[in-house]
């Protein structure tokens, strides 16, 4: 808007003040529609404040959420040199162990040298085809067409990598001027010996030719073999050292030859007391942000104003939806363990705040002793039963694309947008109305300033007549 400092200088009078206070009291038009933006914009980041935690609490009960935490175990070796691991589902109990023999990959190597890497090798044919065999007949054998430009041993080395079918190949430098082509089979055991030889190219085939015998053109250098191990009286044989059903469920790294070592496997209840302490402390975080959402502070008798610490989001429907159908499911077992109530098995709610607390000593006992009816009440089938499967479901609800939180701030959107206008359009209408009053201000400034210098000169004439 343009300055108005001018304004009341031809008539003397305070034009710019009283335009001034004009333009205010209009501006007061726009502050209920103000408070209106704040206050929904407040709703606005209450929703995301919610959706926040609401999202945590998802992510603590998906964890908690899983049958296998009630199953697991603990493992210990008495020798570092047998490095133990287990998994889900592992039968407690003890383990005689001896490792006789470590499985390792077959190497063969040229019986012979070749001055240069690079240099192509074969009797010149067009087309050749190198074909590696493995001992397992269900293994399929690697077939590589190699042309005159393949033929080198660093041609040879890069065709058999590049075709990925089990064997890796490297070059050895011997000294300077002599070099040879080593293969090794990806995977170590028995059943993966490999032959090799050449079609099409004799030469070739004399230079990599191996039958197991050593004979042809390459020998073995290092032999496959298969680990060997003995676990409590039980002579066990694989093609890995890493071995994951002698017994079920414990995984053994295979390193060194070791003997009578005891491994040790117990039930553990460590990562299903965490996950139940996070699923706790994730829904007290959320009872702690839907309370500062909805919180209310009372004010004296007669005052009409609401007090400034309240909640922003204090009546909302939204967040009485999500308190009731959470709350609602930690009663509601319909399982056919020994367990229907989350506090019988040692965790209670607060009357006052809705909160969880938990009976360390109780929940450690139900775990130990009843560790498959905590599993049914928690998780149940996974489906449709258990307290975690029943709430999850209803969490995704919540914050789906078209869940009840979106829903209300969609409409929340929907609602500052009309404020946004009728803002817009009410400031508009503010500017016209100061401008149509600048307008005649200017007018009246005009008016007024011709009148006073009419004034002015009668007043002049007057007093040169009488002194005439």
């Amino acid at each position: 808007m343009a300055s108005v400092s001018s304004l009341g200088i031809g008539s003397g009078l305070q034009l710019d003040t009283l335009l001034t206070n004009l333009e205010t009291a209009e501006k007061g038009r726009l502050k209920p529609i103000s408070a209106q933006q704040s206050s929904f914009t407040a709703k606005l980041t209450g929703y995301g404040s919610l959706k926040a935690a609401l999202e945590k609490f998802q992510t603590a009960n998906t964890a908690l959420n899983d049958a296998t935490l009630f199953k697991s175990t603990s493992v210990t070796s008495t020798s570092t040199d047998l490095s133990v691991t287990t998994a889900a589902g592992a039968a407690p109990g003890i383990y005689k162990i001896n490792v006789t023999q470590l499985a390792q990959a077959q190497s063969l190597t040229m019986n012979s040298t070749v001055s240069d890497a690079k240099t192509m090798q074969g009797n010149g044919n067009a087309e050749r085809t190198l074909e590696i065999n493995f001992a397992d007949p269900e293994k399929k054998p690697l077939a590589i067409k190699l042309t005159n430009g393949q033929t080198s041993l660093e041609g040879i080395r890069d065709a058999i990598n590049d075709a990925n079918g089990g064997v890796n190949a490297s070059i050895v430098k011997v000294n300077d001027k002599e070099f040879q082509l080593v293969l090794t089979s990806a995977d170590s055991g028995e059943m993966n010996k490999m032959t090799v030889s050449v079609t099409g190219d004799d030469t070739l085939n004399g230079m990599l030719s191996y039958d197991g015998t050593n004979s042809g053109g390459m020998k073995q250098i290092v032999p496959a073999q298969d680990a060997k191990l003995n676990v409590n009286g039980i002579d066990i044989t694989r093609s890995s050292n890493t071995i994951t059903d002698a017994p079920q469920g414990v995984t053994l790294n295979l390193s060194k030859l070791v003997s009578d070592v005891t491994v040790t496997v117990n039930k553990s209840n460590d990562k299903s007391t965490a996950a139940i302490k996070a699923w706790v402390d994730a829904y007290n975080s959320l009872v702690d942000t839907m309370g500062s959402l909805t919180k209310y502070t009372a004010v004296d008798a007669g005052n009409n104003a609401q007090d400034a610490s309240n909640g922003v989001l204090l009546g909302d429907n939204t967040i009485r939806t999500i308190q009731t159908g959470i709350r609602g499911q930690f009663s509601s077992g319909a399982n056919d363990g020994n367990f229907q109530t989350l506090s019988q098995m040692g965790i209670t709610q607060d009357a006052k705040t809705g909160k969880l607390k938990i009976d360390d000593d109780k929940l450690k006992k139900a775990l130990t002793d009843k560790s498959v009816d905590v599993q049914k009440l928690l998780v149940g089938d996974g489906k449709e039963t258990g307290v975690t499967t029943k709430i999850g479901s209803l969490v995704k609800g919540y914050l789906a694309d078209d869940g009840i939180i979106d829903t209300a701030q969609d409409s929340i959107n929907a609602t500052l947008k009309k404020l946004t206008k009728q803002y817009v359009a009410v400031s508009n209408s503010i500017d016209d109305t100061v401008a149509r009053y600048k307008a005649q201000f200017t007018q009246l400034d005009t008016m007024m300033s011709k009148l006073n210098s009419t004034s002015s000169y009668l007043t002049q004439q007057f007093s040169a007549m009488n002194n005439s």
